[in-house]
């Protein structure tokens, strides 16, 4: 494996800063089901890494202190980690927006029966990846029979009433790229995967959020091994748009890991890049309690351009489409 780091060290992308916190993105773990080669955690069925029930302690104590609107929780898949249900619970009795990014696949495993419904019940936005609608390229990427299992958990989420125009249950889903290029236009793949799938599968859903492959991690490193690392990042780099500075995800959002440990963005926690606005080294979520981000620097490298280039890209899709 190959670390990415050094080759996305320098960088001349423009300086950015803090507007106020209102998002929490907490890394549960790496433990997944699945092991997909886009992957830029390196989750898989053979990680141990687990956040500890101290730390989702201080991460629910800085939620209500610091009045977080929203907790993204992700992983791996972070519905395996052993208290997700009562982190969701718990933050919802607070009146915190919570947001599971869903692999689909894990809600349909036997020893997860109930876990759909449990969602629902908890008014949980769900965020599914589902990197193509057609079996070949899914399976592809992410494992042969992933495409099947991930139908039958959204047709599962469709019947409790998630994508449904008459419910608020949200049910969005998210596309990445098969290789080393820029997602196409958000708005025309959206009304192409709901089309095909409504009519194919009667399967409805909210949005679709197209996202760019960021060259880190495992996807990185299959750049690097391939030679085309440098290729990717110059694309990246010719295809910046500064109009999509204002709308960055982490303007407004921290990343946790499951160690505890802030950064910038969740991009970032994969490159050990900690968070900007503060004085130690490697700050923790227990540090934080009482300070204030607004207006404070963020830590930047190559990898910055992923989310600036054409449409833009974020954890909520491509980011021109946010102000349509």
């Amino acid at each position: 494996m190959h670390d990415t780091r050094p080759f996305l060290a320098d960088s001349d992308f423009p300086a950015i800063f803090r507007k106020p916190l209102e998002v929490l993105q907490v890394n549960l773990g790496y433990l997944c089901n699945l092991s997909c080669v886009h992957c830029h955690v390196n989750a898989g069925p053979k990680r141990t890494e687990s956040m500890s029930a101290a730390i989702l302690e201080q991460v629910l104590a800085f939620a209500e202190t610091a009045k977080i609107q929203t907790l993204d929780l992700t992983g791996g898949a972070p519905e395996m980690h052993p208290q997700f249900r009562a982190l969701v619970a718990t933050a919802r009795s607070k009146g915190i927006k919570v947001i599971d990014r869903c692999n689909l696949t894990i809600l349909e495993e036997p020893a997860y029966a109930g876990l759909a419904e449990f969602l629902a019940e908890q008014q949980v936005e769900i965020v599914a990846s589902l990197p193509c609608y057609l079996q070949e390229n899914v399976d592809k990427q992410r494992g042969k029979g992933v495409f099947q299992d991930s139908l039958a958990a959204l047709q599962h989420l469709n019947r409790l009433g998630y994508g449904r125009p008459d419910s608020s249950l949200q049910l969005n889903l998210v596309f990445n790229p098969q290789d080393a290029v820029l997602p196409p236009d958000q708005n025309n793949l959206e009304q192409a995967y709901k089309k095909h799938l409504n009519q194919n599968y009667d399967i409805v859903f909210n949005r679709l959020f197209a996202i760019a492959n960021m060259p880190i991690q495992r996807f990185g490193s299959t750049l690097i091994s391939q030679g085309r690392f440098d290729a990717y990042l110059q694309l990246l780099r010719n295809s910046f748009r500064v109009e999509n500075l204002d709308g960055l995800m982490c303007l407004n959002t921290i990343s946790i890991d499951w160690q505890g440990y802030v950064y910038d963005c969740d991009f970032n926690q994969m490159l050990a890049m900690p968070l900007a606005a503060w004085s130690s080294a490697r700050p923790h979520i227990g540090d934080l309690n009482g300070a204030t981000l607004d207006g404070k620097a963020i830590a930047t490298a190559a990898h910055c351009y992923g989310c600036t280039a054409g449409q833009g890209s974020s954890c909520g899709g491509a980011l021109d489409a946010h102000s349509r």
